[in-house]
């Protein structure tokens, strides 16, 4: 098949051209990007396309890398395309990002080309990957303990917001997310794109630094691929046949990942991100990795690689570790371990308290009877005395949590609320009269561990009389024998009742 009705094919098959697309073609100047933008020529007519020429010189191989720029702005004027051609110091941009160079030269590259597109109106990037760069990409991944994701390789159409580019975030909802990078010649070989190039009489540059094995990408292309083939000389083929089946396989994981993160997601925000602990540990092992992934990736939006050290910790510490446990994440980013729940974060995040009468420091005396505003909150806490054939058991039994009815003639008048203290204890009721201490009472209660320095306790001179909101002293509690019952209440101030 004649090397047009090959990428045309694969055009059709991916859906990667639109009547009327306006197109930015990546052009380095070598046999690829020439064979791309030489078959987008003979395409144009007929998709009505419209070719943009951008080239990037990396300032990284001196004379020759300003050669190259000359040859694509010359070439994009012989053959009537714009261009847009520009220059970035790599070297400099690795040593700011503390990058590799192939990593620091993509990074410039592609965004780069997501500017230029920007600037002309386009909605699509192409650039000259073949199928020997899918199967360096996926070797190369694999080496590195790749997922799916890694080992499906490069896909022949995605978002651009996909790649994560440090320094140039993705947001959801920017117009970068809408930009679509294609790859039209990926099912080729680089031996059939040089013999296109030397049938039409196309003289593509040379890039010296492709020689260069002290580069990763060259060694797997110089070294370990043709070592490779001497166990099997078809090892290219069998490479990306496996990606060709991971990638479906990984479409299908992609689809359950998001029905999952549907049912488990409690929360998201730009600094945080909750889900509910217990249908978490219920999904497939596999779903919740992903789980853990989608949420750092949602942070975190230019990470492009997660160690799998990290998510391993993760997991174990999740199934099987106790309340309050974290777990580092990469790039600042940690798992916390609640009750019920548990969250993915910055670690310096501090969880917002819920809107309970909390206190934020300090003792309050209580007014009895009257009311008692909370400083620097929006409740108080109302106080009447009552005579205990006033009240029938139905009502006592009732109480919402935030309310309680205490023997007066127990508690005194002499009441305050304070926060917990070192070595306080109480006895819950319930539990008979043997003290417990007030901190392993909150633990046990599940009381969060940001909530229990805000608690507010009603204490008389001698003892803790209430763990407002959870729990009344057993010895305090209302009997047959009561005569007089406290009767407290906490209420919004903005509102009428508790």
């Amino acid at each position: 098949m004649e090397l047009l009705e090959r990428v045309r094919s694969t055009i059709e098959r991916y859906h990667l051209l639109s009547s009327g697309d306006a197109i930015v073609v990546g052009v380095s100047g070598g046999p690829d990007s020439l064979c791309l933008l030489h078959l987008l020529l003979r395409l144009r007519d007929e998709y009505t396309l419209r070719l943009h020429v951008a080239h990037l010189n990396h300032c990284l191989r001196g004379a020759e890398a300003d050669a190259d720029a000359a040859f694509v702005a010359h070439l994009a004027e012989e053959w009537r395309l714009p261009a847009s051609i520009e220059s970035q110091d790599v070297g400099a941009l690795a040593r700011d990002r503390k990058l590799a160079i192939e990593e620091a030269a993509r990074q410039a590259r592609y965004g780069f080309l997501a500017q230029v597109a920007q600037q002309v109106g386009a909605s699509k990037i192409a650039v000259g990957h073949n199928a020997d760069d899918q199967v360096e990409t996926i070797v190369m991944h694999w080496l590195r303990g790749s997922g799916l994701a890694g080992l499906r390789g490069m896909q022949p159409i995605s978002k651009l917001g996909e790649l994560r580019l440090k320094g140039q975030e993705m947001e959801p909802g920017s117009q970068d997310k809408e930009l679509l990078l294609i790859r039209p010649l990926l099912e080729v070989p680089r031996s059939a794109i040089e013999a296109y190039c030397a049938a039409h009489g196309l003289q593509p540059c040379f890039d010296r630094s492709n020689l260069d094995t002290t580069y990763y990408r060259n060694r797997l292309r110089h070294e370990l691929l043709p070592f490779l083939e001497t166990f099997n000389p078809r090892i290219r083929e069998v490479i990306l046949r496996s990606a060709t089946i991971i990638a479906a396989d990984y479409t299908c994981l992609r689809q359950q990942a998001a029905e999952a993160w549907a049912e488990v997601a409690l929360a998201e925000g730009e600094q945080a991100m909750a889900f509910d602990l217990e249908r978490w540990r219920m999904l497939p092992l596999s779903l919740q990795r992903s789980t853990i992934r989608e949420a750092i990736h949602r942070l975190r939006h230019s990470l492009r690689n997660i160690n799998w050290v990290h998510i391993d910790n993760a997991i174990q510490v999740l199934q099987e570790g106790s309340t309050g446990m974290a777990v580092t994440l990469p790039c600042g980013l940690e798992a916390r371990l609640g009750y019920d729940k548990f969250i993915v974060a910055d670690e310096a995040y501090a969880e917002p308290l819920p809107d309970l009468p909390l206190l934020c420091e300090g003792e309050v005396q209580l007014h009895i009877p009257g009311q008692t505003p909370l400083p620097d909150s929006d409740w108080r806490i109302t106080a009447q005395v009552a005579d205990r054939c006033a009240l029938n058991a139905e009502t006592l039994q009732q109480a919402h949590p935030w309310q309680a009815y205490l023997d007066y003639d127990v508690t005194g008048s002499e009441l305050r609320l304070r926060l917990r203290h070192p070595g306080d204890r109480f006895c819950p009721q319930g539990l008979g009269e043997k003290p417990t201490g007030v901190n392993s009472f909150m633990i046990n209660a599940k009381i969060p561990r940001a909530w229990r320095d805000r608690i507010p306790l009603l204490v008389s001179p001698t003892q803790v009389l209430w763990v407002a909101g959870w729990r009344i002293d057993e010895r305090a509690k209302v009997t047959e024998a009561t005569k007089r019952v406290l009767v407290l209440a906490f209420e919004k101030i903005s509102q009428s009742g508790a």
